[in-house]
């Protein structure tokens, strides 16, 4: 089985050694590895943000409904 990198603007197919995109020109991404790596570290963030965000606004808002 051939490992191809996919060209994140045109989403062509491309052979794992090409430095640009055979059909765009445009540079290839990382690794795969490296991408899912960034990835879960982005929503690993998104996820720690939105807690705080959640504990902030749990102490800041009004308790007062009635």
């Amino acid at each position: 089985m051939n490992a191809v990198r996919v060209c994140l603007y045109c989403q062509h197919p491309n052979a794992v050694d090409g430095e640009q995109c055979e059909r765009c020109s445009m540079a290839l991404p990382a690794c795969e590895a490296s991408v899912q790596a960034r990835k879960l570290k982005r929503f690993q963030w998104f996820c720690l943000g939105l807690t705080l965000f959640c504990i902030v606004m749990f102490f800041w808002l009004p308790r007062d409904f009635y």
